[in-house]
Order: C-alpha cells, then sequence, then structure tokens
C-alpha cells in the first residue's frame, strides 16, 4: 500500500508542476496609457526560498505537495483558467444545498485517494503531523470542507479515540475513518456554548434494562450548530449531564445514533436545519433534540468514568474539575486546527495583496511621470508589511503548539490547554484583521468572490466563536497565570513552565532613551515583552486580591479585573509568539535567511508595542520611547519591501490557490477572459 500510494504522490506532484507554467505575456494596445509587468521572483532574491517555507511550514512538505496536487488536477475542485493559469476555488455561486453536496462529493473523491488513510487508525506524532499537515492544505481550498473534516475526524473521531478504551476503538475507528459512518459532535446547545459545566441535556441510567436514557428537557437544551448534524451525520458523541440514582455527576460523553444506513432520522430524535450562514455553507449544521432516547451501557465512552451493569459509577479521578477537564481534551484538537488554519488563510490573502500591490499602479508623483506601484507607497507598505511579519511569526508559533499537541502526555495537557487558548484567539483575531486590511489594499478587486480575499472574511468570522469565544479563553489564560502566580508566591517556589521562568529573574530594565539599534536588538525586545507580562501578572493579582479583601467572591473578583485580564491574555501571547520567532532564528546559520528573519522579527515586535496601549498605559515605554518605537516601523517596512515578492513565494502556496489578481489582473478581466 505505501509503494502504491508513493507512485500516486509522484504521479500527481508531477502533473501539479507541469500546471505552473509561466504566465502569458500580457499584449497591450499600442496607444495604451497603462503598462503591465506580472511580478517575477528573481533568482537573486537574497535568500533560499525554498529553505524558507521548510521552516514556514515546519513539517511534511511533500504531503503538502501531494495534496495540492490532487487538488489542482481535478475539475471537482472548480478548476479553471484565467490569464493561461489554472486556479481553483470552491463553489461561490451554488446553493447551500449544492455546497453540502458538492462538500460530500469532494470528501469521497479524496477518500478514494487514500489521504484519509490512519487519520484515526494510526498513531504517534508523525501520523497525527500528517493529519494536521493535510487537514491545512484542505482549508486553505474550503473552509466548508475542512470543517466538514474536522468535525468527524477531529472531535467525532478523536472524542471516541480519546475518551473512549478498546471496545469503542474496534467498533467505531476504523468504519469513521472509512466513512462507513458519518460522525458528528454534540456539545453545544442554543443556551449553553462557552460553558460547557452549564449543558443541560440530561442521562440517566436505567440498571433494570442496562441502558442510558438521554433526554432533551427544555428548548435550550436543544444540541445547537453541531456541523454534520442537518443532513449527513449517522452518529454523534452527546455530552450531557450525568445523573446516578438522583445524584449529578457532571458532564460525560455518549455515543448516540441519530440516523439508519439510509439516512431516516432514528426514533425519538428530532432534527432541524440551523439554516443558511455568512459562511460555511457547505456545512450543514443542525440542531438535535433527544426524547428519551436510550442506548447502550456501553455506549458511554469511558476512559475517564464508568458506570457498572448495577448503576454504580465508577472513576479514578475522584476530583470532578479534574474529571470536567479531562473530557474536554477533544476541544484541544478544535484549537490547535482552527489556530493554524487562520495562519495559512492569512498567508492567501497576503500573497494576494502584496502581489497586487507590485504590479497596481496608482497616481504620478512628477507631472507626466510614471504612475507609482501601490507597494512603493510608504503607507501601503505600512498598510500590509507589519501583517506579514506577524503571520511569519504566528507560523513559529503555530508550528510550536501543533509538536507541543501531538508529544502531549497527561502532564502537559495543562500547558496545551493553555497555549491553544492563547493562540486560538490571537492568531484568528489576527486573522480577521488581515483579511479586512487586504481587502481594502486591493481595491475593488477586493470585492470579487473569486479574488478570494473579501470571500473569506465572511468563511472565517465563525472562528472568533468557534472552540470558545476569543475573549472567554483571553480571561481563561489569565485566571490560568494568576493561579499559578498565587500558587508560586504562596509556597515560595520558583516558577517553571508556560514560559514564565522569566519571573524568576530580576526585573528587567529598560533603558531611557532608545536607539533605532537598540529597538531591534532581541534583548531589548525580550526584557520589554518580559516586563509587560510581569507587571500586568502583579498588577492582576493585586487588584483581584483588592476586591477579595472587600468580600468579593473569587469569581466576582476575577469578573470585575476583565480589563487587566485581557491586557495579561495579550501580553502572554505575544511574548509565547515572539519567543518562537527567536528560537526559530536560533536555528539558523549567520547569512540572509537569517538577516531577513531578524528583519520581520524587529517588525512583528515593534509593531506589538505600537498597538498595544499597555505598553504606555503601564509606563513600560515613555511617551519619548514610544514615539521611537513608531518611526522605526516605517524604516523596518521600507527595508523589507525589496524582499516582499520572496517573502510571499516563500509561503509555497501554489499559483492555483491564490487569485488572477495575483498575476495578470489586466489579462484576468480583459475582454477575451469575459467570453469565458
Amino acid at each position: 500500500m505505501d509503494h502504491h500510494r508513493a507512485l500516486r504522490r509522484t504521479e500527481v506532484l508531477t502533473n501539479h508542476l507541469l500546471l505552473r507554467a509561466p504566465p502569458r505575456t500580457s499584449v497591450l494596445e499600442p496607444n495604451s496609457c497603462l503598462s503591465y509587468s506580472p511580478p517575477e521572483l528573481s533568482n537573486s532574491c537574497g535568500f533560499d526560498v525554498r529553505e524558507m517555507r521548510r521552516l514556514m511550514d515546519g513539517h511534511n512538505l511533500d504531503d503538502r505537495d501531494w495534496l495540492f496536487g490532487l487538488i489542482v488536477q481535478s475539475n471537482l475542485f472548480n478548476r479553471r483558467e484565467h490569464g493561461g493559469r489554472v486556479f481553483v476555488s470552491p463553489d461561490f455561486n451554488h446553493s447551500m444545498e449544492q455546497q453540502r453536496e458538492m462538500t460530500m462529493k469532494r470528501i469521497e473523491y479524496l477518500l478514494d485517494r487514500g489521504v484519509f488513510e490512519g487519520w484515526l487508525t494510526g498513531d504517534g506524532p508523525e501520523q497525527e503531523l500528517r493529519n494536521l499537515a493535510l487537514h491545512e492544505i484542505i482549508g486553505m481550498y474550503d473552509h466548508s470542507l475542512a470543517v466538514k473534516l474536522g468535525v468527524h475526524m477531529f472531535l467525532w473521531g478523536g472524542a471516541v479515540k480519546f475518551l473512549g478504551t478498546k471496545r469503542h476503538h474496534d467498533k467505531w475507528l476504523k468504519s469513521t475513518e472509512n466513512y462507513e459512518i458519518k460522525g458528528c459532535f454534540a456539545m453545544s446547545e442554543l443556551g449553553h456554548g462557552s460553558n460547557v459545566r452549564g449543558i443541560e441535556t440530561v442521562t440517566t441510567y436505567d440498571s433494570n434494562t442496562g441502558e442510558f436514557v438521554i433526554n432533551t428537557p427544555c428548548e435550550s437544551a436543544q444540541k445547537y450548530w453541531i456541523g454534520g448534524a442537518a443532513n449527513h451525520a449517522t452518529h454523534t458523541i452527546v455530552f450531557s449531564q450525568l445523573i446516578i440514582n438522583g445524584s449529578n455527576q457532571g458532564v460525560h460523553a455518549f455515543i448516540a445514533q441519530i440516523r439508519d444506513s439510509d439516512g431516516n432520522i432514528c426514533p425519538n430524535i428530532r432534527i432541524a436545519d440551523c439554516g443558511h450562514k455568512i459562511g460555511l455553507n457547505g456545512v450543514d449544521n443542525g440542531r438535535i433534540w433527544f426524547d428519551n432516547v436510550r442506548i447502550p451501557r456501553e455506549n458511554l465512552l469511558n476512559s475517564v468514568a464508568d458506570v457498572s451493569p448495577s448503576g454504580e459509577y465508577l472513576s479514578a479521578i475522584k476530583n470532578a474539575d479534574q474529571r470536567f477537564a479531562a473530557f474536554l481534551a477533544p476541544l484541544t484538537s478544535g484549537r490547535v486546527t482552527i489556530a493554524t488554519s487562520a495562519v495559512y488563510i492569512s498567508k492567501i490573502s497576503l500573497a494576494i495583496a502584496i502581489r497586487y500591490a507590485l504590479t497596481r499602479r496608482a497616481f504620478s508623483i512628477t507631472p507626466n511621470g510614471p504612475e507609482v506601484l501601490l507597494l512603493d507607497y510608504p503607507s501601503h507598505q505600512r498598510r500590509l508589511l507589519p501583517l506579514l511579519a506577524k503571520v511569519y511569526a504566528m507560523s513559529f508559533a503555530a508550528n510550536e503548539l501543533k509538536m507541543l499537541y501531538v508529544k502531549r502526555t497527561p502532564e502537559s495537557n495543562k500547558a496545551i490547554h493553555i497555549v491553544s487558548s492563547a493562540y486560538k484567539a490571537t492568531l484568528t483575531w489576527n486573522n480577521m484583521r488581515t483579511l479586512q486590511e487586504c481587502r481594502e489594499a486591493c481595491g475593488g478587486q477586493g470585492l470579487k468572490t473569486e479574488n478570494r480575499v473579501g470571500h473569506f472574511k465572511g468563511e472565517f468570522d465563525v472562528h472568533s466563536t468557534f472552540e470558545g469565544d476569543n475573549n472567554v479563553l483571553m480571561q481563561q489564560i489569565s485566571k490560568a497565570l494568576l493561579a499559578e502566580y498565587i500558587a508560586c508566591q504562596t509556597k515560595n517556589k520558583p516558577f517553571r513552565g508556560l514560559g514564565l521562568e522569566h519571573m524568576n529573574k530580576p526585573w528587567p530594565v529598560i533603558p531611557s532613551q532608545l536607539t533605532s539599534s537598540t529597538i531591534r536588538s532581541s534583548e531589548f525586545q525580550t526584557d520589554l515583552f518580559h516586563l509587560r507580562e510581569r507587571d500586568l501578572l502583579r498588577c492582576f493579582a493585586a487588584e483581584v486580591s483588592e476586591y477579595r479583601s472587600h468580600g468579593k467572591s473569587k469569581e466576582s473578583a476575577f469578573i470585575q479585573s476583565y480589563q487587566l485580564a485581557e491586557d495579561l491574555g495579550r501580553a502572554f501571547s505575544e511574548r509565547a509568539i515572539l519567543k518562537t520567532f527567536m528560537e526559530a532564528e536560533s536555528t539558523l546559520p549567520a547569512g540572509s535567511l537569517k538577516n531577513v528573519l531578524g528583519l520581520l522579527r524587529s517588525l512583528y515586535a515593534v509593531i506589538s508595542m505600537e498597538e498595544d496601549a499597555s505598553f504606555l498605559r503601564y509606563g513600560y515605554l515613555s511617551t519619548e520611547n514610544a514615539s521611537a518605537v513608531r518611526k522605526e516601523v516605517p524604516k523596518l517596512c521600507a527595508e523589507l519591501r525589496p524582499h516582499a515578492l520572496a517573502l510571499v513565494s516563500s509561503f509555497g502556496i501554489p499559483d492555483a490557490f491564490l487569485s488572477p489578481i495575483a498575476y495578470n489582473w489586466v489579462d484576468s478581466n480583459s475582454w477575451s477572459s469575459a467570453q469565458h
């Protein structure tokens, strides 16, 4: 099987590379006042683009290119030609029903070509990294396709694999991987999204029949936004309160069948469609009601807790909070895939906007002089190049998160939860900002759906609330950091883990006057980011303590301190991202690649300083130093401008995954193109 798959990959990749033909020369009318020169990467761009891509993607480059080729070569992926180039994109003119049908056809195409081999039946970090890499490529093509797969493989399949035991694995994993059954994940309810602990679905145990009975007791308990439920799913993981002998044992997970093999809804199950959405209409989100649905006792996913035939509740984890945390483990994979997906969508939008800015001209500086390239305007550089630096920084952070996840241990679960929450919120917020800026930077062309950027805005807006509302996640981070701070202070022990070891060192001292060389130094950047996080954590602890001293409960004090909590969450995230950037940079020998990464790292650091009011608000930067930092931004942008094309080319995104305006936008809008 491996030999045949390798041959198939080689054949598909060869076809894929042949599709990347040089662009057709643009021919303009003799009297045309507009000249067009498509951006082409010079052989002397200053650094090795392939090595930069290897550093950015981090893993499974051959698998990624194989799947790129599978998608590009098939007409099933809306393959079309523009200006002599091949492009693929989702079907933006189709109805919701057509999009859902096409999503399933594409899944079948990928299934038949071995894309999902080992996704659930394989084990180990290498298999999981391959899964993540292929899922990232699928998301770059179509968010609906990626979400549909993510729900089935990572949420349903992951819950069976990690919350279940051998009896569940033997029965469900292979059939899930082969799509013999189609799974969904029923956690969210109409009345409870982020607050999973408060869900209202109730499951009781009937010892007379050896069955669990699942019930939706009220309308707010209906399962809501359940991807796959409206049309296709045959089974679901139901998260529910478990009642044993009148005692609530908290949230547990159960397997329930909701459709038979012919697609008929099962007895005592009611399903309704969530309807049309601003994006993701290829995913059939549904609502589910359970009317005393009976399932076998064996359908409890019992790696954390079990119920004996006689009805005795059994768990090695006696602490209810720890049990609840264990049941939420499948959500981690969702946050990992969402964070990495956000980075790749930012890469696509920046590659399109920057390539367009390297060919589109507007206004003349001198009378009758040539119009100026958009990216030669300092203001346009200021719009796009800091976002480029951020996506580089966040690529390294996403790679670190993936490695942390695939090498997880019971001891690392807490760190994974905190880091995945931080990166999921930070990276998805940044993606939405990047999409908006790139849409505007492309002008009217950014409104055309075929140019992808504007369409992405509706498709990826959901990331802000997927798998946890971003604001709630950021407050959870601060809450966890506060607990760590109190524990270390109370027991007089050093900080360990979460990158907080800098708290054990003397307080950083920031120079009273900053020069350009100081601002660009990694030592200064590290000190300033450490100072911000350290002081905000101290201030946050003091404010919560002050509220407690006036009789407020711990939860109430935390809620009242939300502003500091949000500042601290941002400080933790940006410090962690900067650390991953520096670690990636440190692996390189001296040379052009390291030099350009140094510029990007400095631009990431200074733009973070400029954009976060905390640096001025709490006095980490004086007004004079804040002004010096601000002046450094356009200098760094100007130095990165000659590398702009090479930097977006280093993303390794095939031409077909970008858009017509990234290449010959005149030709793609010509009369001849309009006739096709």
